[in-house]
């Protein structure tokens, strides 16, 4: 038997084993191998029936009723608790709304705040020492770059100093003048998992507040927000989560710190009473704190929607089968493709992995262009990486060894 037949064997036997198999059906997929859901998820079945529903009968007919009898004016805590699961968080800590990068820009400055603030941070109930001192800002270097471009807004707009550092580099960065620390839990080019528990315990050890961007990790593996005592988290919804283009995303914060948390943009969402219209701005409590102005109610419900496609279903499930696809996924490029024409820059233990594979090829742009033309979708990220993203829920293991077998075609033509 070849091993093109062996490895094509193998995957129909885990296919065949898999729990999540059939939370493939409940997407809108065809032929093609979709490994780009990194990027943008797969559109879950149901969505276009919700979204009709709340364009022609909650807003076509029930108008500005739907903001009460249709449960419009909750649906940010209401999704943030249905999101709340997956990234290890009890309810009444995530709110939903506005993008990635305003949330990373609430978080990041309130952050500075609270660590300037009487106390810091820290693990839940600590009083660490924070004061006037606190002058500097720690931000991935390896960041997705709008991150790093608010993180120097923020800086400036807090009268901080801004310093890239690596994440393996942040326990020896850190010292009393750190005010906060941005962090990536998974690099958006290589998929490495970074170490969130211990970065975490360092950040809280120095006094500071970690601010965590769950955009490559929430939905594809175990986060712990509580469990580790993260200060802040913030998250897209439009990749793992399959919310849609553009879906809202999310912010949370810590239950005990959400007294303290000072957002840089309140708005009248954000009011304890906004409907009084009042010219003096007096927080929510909570975390609709982190609300500004009026929901994208539209977006908003279509994420609520896709979100039912993760009823039954455990984060730990997706994990294993997660690290399970990449896996095999590693097997077959080094069974099928020559060693001089692909590299793996994902890192090989699991512990950090994400739920990607990236491969440097000096031709990247080019392979993804024609892989795309014979069926596999991917990405590319400049100059040289091949991304494949790995969705659990609807990604199969004869996807993995068709993606593999097609690549090393490409590579050897």
């Amino acid at each position: 038997m070849s091993e093109f037949a062996e490895l094509a064997a193998k995957a129909e036997k885990l296919d065949a084993t898999d729990e999540l198999a059939g939370k493939r059906a409940e997407f809108v997929l065809d032929e093609i191998v979709y490994l780009d859901g990194n990027s943008l998820g797969a559109l879950p079945a149901n969505v276009p029936g919700r979204v009709e529903d709340v364009v022609l009968r909650q807003w076509g007919r029930m108008r500005i009723r739907s903001w009460d009898e249709s449960g419009w004016w909750t649906a940010p805590e209401r999704i943030g608790d249905r999101i709340a699961p997956l990234v290890g968080a009890a309810p009444g800590q995530i709110v939903v709304g506005d993008s990635t990068s305003v949330n990373v820009f609430k978080a990041l400055v309130a952050a500075v705040r609270i660590a300037e603030s009487t106390g810091s941070a820290g693990s839940a109930g600590s009083t660490g020492s924070a004061g006037t001192g606190r002058d500097e800002i720690l931000v991935d270097a390896t960041t997705f770059p709008t991150d790093g471009y608010i993180a120097e807004s923020a800086a400036r707009m807090t009268g901080r100093t801004l310093r890239p550092v690596t994440p393996a580099e942040v326990p020896a960065a850190l010292s009393g003048r750190t005010a906060a620390v941005l962090l990536n839990h998974v690099d958006y080019r290589t998929g490495r998992l970074h170490d969130l528990p211990s970065l975490t315990a360092a950040v809280h050890a120095a006094g500071a507040v970690a601010v965590w961007d769950l955009c490559h990790s929430a939905g594809a593996l175990p986060v712990g927000l509580d469990e580790h005592g993260v200060d802040l988290a913030v998250g897209c919804t439009y990749k793992y989560l399959n919310g849609g283009p553009g879906s809202p995303a999310y912010l949370y914060v810590r239950r005990d710190l959400q007294d303290r948390f000072d957002s840089p943009l309140p708005g009248w969402n954000s009011h304890t009473e906004p409907f009084g219209m009042r010219p003096d701005f007096e927080p929510a409590s909570g975390a609709l704190r982190g609300r500004v102005g009026t929901p994208d109610i539209l977006s908003m419900l279509a994420l609520e929607a896709a979100m039912e496609v993760w009823d039954g279903v455990s984060i730990e499930a997706v994990r294993a089968k997660s690290l399970a696809l990449t896996d095999f996924f590693l097997e077959c490029v080094a069974a099928y493709v020559p060693k001089d024409r692909v590299e793996s820059v994902t890192p090989a233990p699991h512990a950090e992995r994400g739920s990607q594979v990236a491969l440097r090829s000096a031709d990247a742009g080019d392979v993804m262009k024609r892989l795309i033309e014979r069926g596999v979708v991917g990405d590319f990220r400049h100059p040289d990486v091949l991304r494949f993203g790995f969705t659990p829920l609807y990604v199969g293991f004869a996807d993995v060894e068709r993606a593999a077998r097609v690549l090393a075609e490409v590579l050897l033509r």
